[in-house]
């Protein structure tokens, strides 16, 4: 199974998820980091990506080569992470056929009802436990 963490600006969602992803999953997955900018996809690398990548042809091709994306709910509203997500990455993640597990952060200015208040590090832990579900470990 291959997962797909994206991230952009300094890539510290992504680690984050990157980092717990490999500690819950180990070498049982494939985990690869694809980032919207050098700095977000040298974090996620450095927390234990198998592969990395990035830019804007690299979220959108390797978007449609995940079995399942992680990042943070921007991913899928063009014009948010201040920018980094263009319109062709956000259609690119809401069209891919992998399943997507999204972290409700008001940084991306949507909020979820629901996930208001919540804190980030429960938010990631959820996104683990639903990924290592669909994996099936």
């Amino acid at each position: 199974m291959c997962i797909v963490v994206i991230d952009g600006q300094g890539g510290g969602l992504g680690a984050a998820l990157v980092s717990r992803l490999k500690a819950r999953l180990g070498d049982s997955v494939q985990l690869w980091a694809v980032g919207t900018n050098a700095l977000a996809t040298a974090a996620m690398r450095k927390a234990g990506a198998d592969k990395a990548a990035t830019g804007e042809n690299a979220v959108c091709y390797n978007a449609g080569r995940a079995d399942l994306i992680l990042g943070p709910i921007g991913l899928i509203s063009a014009n948010s992470l201040m920018g980094e997500i263009s319109p062709t990455i956000a259609a690119a993640v809401s069209a891919a056929p992998a399943r997507r597990i999204l972290v409700p952060v008001s940084s991306c200015g949507v909020l979820v009802a629901g996930a208001v208040g919540q804190k980030l590090e429960d938010l990631l832990q959820s996104a683990v436990e639903l990924a290592a579900q669909e994996v099936g470990a």
